[in-house]
């Protein structure tokens, strides 16, 4: 018999071993429109499962979010984030909102109007250690899970079910039942995006630190729908484009145009996997503009269409896909190549 955990090892595996995740869940919400509460950013990833009903989510400049029943937005950096039942609701600090009305003996908070009814499952992850760097690089400000997705849905549903059954009773331990299903969804989450970033190859380790490279690498991260050039991102970090060019590749083995390249790459591959939304609304989340072009890139690159990938339960993409990878990132001359 050959134990699981003797199996080989791959990137994506180690970088979810090193997350010691330990799960605190905060509280149930029962709210009545109008609603809205705003949470402090911190060093904890935050996460938020709509039970019934639908609400908004809104962090910093990003896009609001609209989460439906059945849907898991996880805030991996933790930052400052309103939810609501209208983009306009009056929002209360969520410290505030619990001190006016005390959780009761289920850590339920009931409140708000007379409006329809939304109810949360909302918690934080709390780690053994800070979220490894490298990959909170690699995530999305807000990562959502739509029940949706086909990829997802044969273990969503039922383990979406175990949670609304727990929230409707007040069964002893529900709180430690809560912990472990939301590392579950964590799990789950970081695995969709993490198999997409490993198969756009961007697991591979940076060879040396570079600040002005690490803030040219973190815009396109956080903006990948802008049109980069080399010119703009250069002008960006203060540098000429034959040093960020030189230096871009340095750090990271690779022009600042590829980089970008395998960014959109991954974060297609990670909505592919976690939401169902169309080709057209993904190739514009990432940048690409047209379903023609996240689908010509995507083959090119992976060797599987958008839609194969959807199907698939996340098996690496065909070797040749993944050789192209690694030959495009020996040194090339310098360019404003697009990234498409």
């Amino acid at each position: 018999m050959r134990l699981l955990n003797d199996a080989p090892s791959d990137e994506v595996t180690e970088l979810l071993a090193s997350l010691k995740v330990h799960s605190s869940v905060y509280c149930l919400s029962d709210l009545g429109a109008p609603w809205g509460f705003a949470v402090d950013g911190a060093d904890t990833a935050k996460f938020h499962l709509v039970l019934e009903g639908a609400c908004w989510l809104q962090a910093g400049s990003l896009d609001p979010v609209r989460l439906g029943t059945g849907e898991l937005a996880i805030l991996p950096r933790g930052e400052r984030h309103t939810m609501s039942d209208e983009l306009d609701s009056p929002v209360t600090g969520l410290d505030q909102l619990i001190a006016d009305h005390p959780l009761d003996a289920d850590a339920r908070l009931r409140c708000g109007g007379d409006g329809p009814r939304t109810r949360l499952l909302c918690g934080g992850f709390a780690l053994s250690e800070p979220m490894p760097a490298p990959l909170l690089e690699l995530l999305p400000p807000i990562l959502t899970m739509d029940p949706g997705s086909a990829t997802i849905s044969a273990w969503i549903d039922p383990v979406f079910a175990l949670v609304r059954d727990e929230a409707s009773s007040s069964a002893p331990g529900a709180q430690v039942i809560f912990a472990k299903l939301a590392d579950v969804f964590l799990s789950q989450a970081l695995r969709a995006w993490l198999t997409g970033a490993g198969q756009a190859g961007l697991l591979r380790p940076r060879s040396q630190r570079d600040p002005r490279v690490e803030k040219a690498a973190a815009l396109i991260r956080d903006q990948p729908t802008r049109q980069w050039t080399l010119q703009a991102l250069a002008r960006e970090v203060g540098m000429s484009r034959t040093l960020l060019a030189t230096r871009f590749r340095a750090a990271t083995g690779e022009s600042p145009m590829r980089y970008l390249a395998k960014v959109r790459l991954s974060q297609a591959a990670g909505y592919l996997r976690t939401a169902d939304l169309s080709l057209d609304t993904i190739a514009l989340r990432t940048g690409y503009g047209t379903n023609a072009s996240l689908s010509k890139a995507f083959k090119r690159e992976l060797g599987i269409s958008p839609g194969a990938y959807r199907r698939t339960r996340g098996e690496a993409a065909s070797p040749a896909g993944l050789i192209a990878v690694d030959v495009l990132t020996e040194p090339t001359p310098p360019d404003q190549r697009s990234a498409r």
